[in-house]
């Protein structure tokens, strides 16, 4: 915020050219902020980055004035874009930390206070978009929350038709161009008989159930069937027995993404046995995908959303050694290709380690939680330039903190629940 004011001063009190009449003589162009008119001053003032909205109402009355104005946060909302936020899932579900991608450092959030009431404890948070976040509570509700202003709407129970079924996506959109207007999908059932379910947050309301119809499709015939629940036991290289059902941990439970093509809505999600299941919410169909790797190899698979398509991470080991690769499938000639791929000196690292893979999208980068009992790290993948970055580890009170998954999201306070 310093330098940002400093910058404007500088601009309008050292402004200086020379005058076209004489060389040697300097024009003195005096600015300030104090100039412009009440509509011009607070679009400025939403072009600086999230974190320092807090402090504008330590500068001075006005801009105390021009952060709580309605018409302030509409100029924020005229934003196009802010650099993401990635909310980071811990352990102990009551931390609230956030990596700034924009300043590259980790931050401590307040956690929403509706969060902290006996029936909130240990919300797990589920699904992200827009400068919103998804929770959801022990007893199956949902509460949509803006982790930047705290500001909270816990959604209408479900109906009781969901009590018995497995939920296998949950993901959340809102609108591109206001940020007010939210809804979130559910994907849940018993394979072959899979249902969707919308809250829209425009009628306040969860509207019917709506069936979703098997695609047959020859780029599934090859892949296991998401009914089939048999385990596969299989030894590894080092004579360990391995199961090949995918055993997620809590944050993986509804790994899940929504991409919208074409105006073709479609979530895609893990299966138990770690194939990627698409379902079609316009058309009202699904399909299975083919696998990646066979079912006796041994890897950790995520999904993300990038630039609006479906992405899969994918560590697996061959040949001594382990691999972190990113895949997209190719629907013109139904086949998976690889986009990205971590250097072998760096993915090396993991060879045995069993580490599990939570991945979220961000634009054309993919922010990439890599935990093992051994090793915990938190990887930044550009997929334009295919640069890998590890990010710095999060330190509390001299001790480092460790974090399971992260969900990313733009820090808007304009962003309404």
């Amino acid at each position: 915020m310093q330098l940002f004011y400093q910058s404007f001063w500088s601009m309008g009190h050292s402004l200086k050219r020379e005058s076209p009449e004489n060389g040697d003589r300097e024009l003195h162009n005096s600015f300030s902020l104090d100039d412009l008119n009440e509509d011009l001053f607070e679009r400025v003032l939403s072009w600086l980055p999230t974190s320092t909205f807090f402090c504008l109402t330590s500068v001075c009355k006005r801009w105390k004035s021009a952060a709580a104005s309605a018409s302030f946060k509409r100029a924020c909302s005229h934003i196009p874009s802010r650099d993401p936020w990635f909310l980071m899932v811990a352990p102990s579900l009551n931390l609230s930390f956030i990596f700034d991608y924009a300043e590259n450092r980790w931050k401590r959030l307040n956690h929403p206070r509706l969060l902290h009431q006996d029936s909130n404890r240990g919300c797990m948070p589920v699904a992200a978009s827009g400068g919103l976040v998804c929770y959801r509570n022990w007893s199956g509700n949902f509460i949509v929350c803006n982790p930047v202003t705290g500001s909270c709407n816990e959604l209408p129970p479900l109906h009781f038709t969901l009590e018995n079924l497995s939920i296998y996506a949950i993901v959340m959109s809102t609108t591109s161009v206001d940020q007010i207007s939210y809804k979130i999908v559910l994907v849940f059932g018993e394979h072959p008989n899979l249902f969707f379910k919308v809250y829209n947050s425009s009628s306040g309301r969860w509207e019917h159930d709506t069936a979703l119809q098997s695609k047959d499709d020859d780029n599934s015939m090859d892949c296991d069937s998401t009914d089939n629940d048999d385990v596969v036991y299989f030894l590894s290289k080092a004579g360990n027995v391995v199961a090949s059902n995918m055993q997620r941990s809590p944050s993986k439970q509804y790994s899940s993404v929504i991409t919208n093509k074409d105006g073709q809505e479609i979530v895609y999600f893990l299966s138990s046995s770690g194939t990627v299941v698409a379902c079609n919410l316009t058309s009202k169909c699904f399909l299975e995908f083919p696998r990646l790797l066979p079912v006796f190899s041994e890897y950790s698979i995520d999904v993300a959303e990038c630039d609006g398509e479906m992405v899969v991470v994918l560590l697996s080991e061959f040949l001594e050694s382990a691999s972190l690769r990113v895949w997209k499938y190719d629907e013109v000639n139904r086949c998976w290709q690889q986009i990205a791929a971590m250097p072998a000196a760096k993915s090396h690292e993991w060879y045995g380690k069993k580490a599990d893979v939570n991945c979220v999208g961000a634009g054309d980068r993919i922010f990439i939680c890599l935990n093992s009992p051994e090793l915990c790290s938190y990887i930044l993948c550009d997929l334009v330039t295919n640069k890998w970055t590890e990010l710095p580890k999060c330190f509390v009170s001299g001790e480092v903190v460790e974090f399971m998954s992260a969900f990313s999201f733009e820090p808007r306070i304009e962003a309404s629940v």
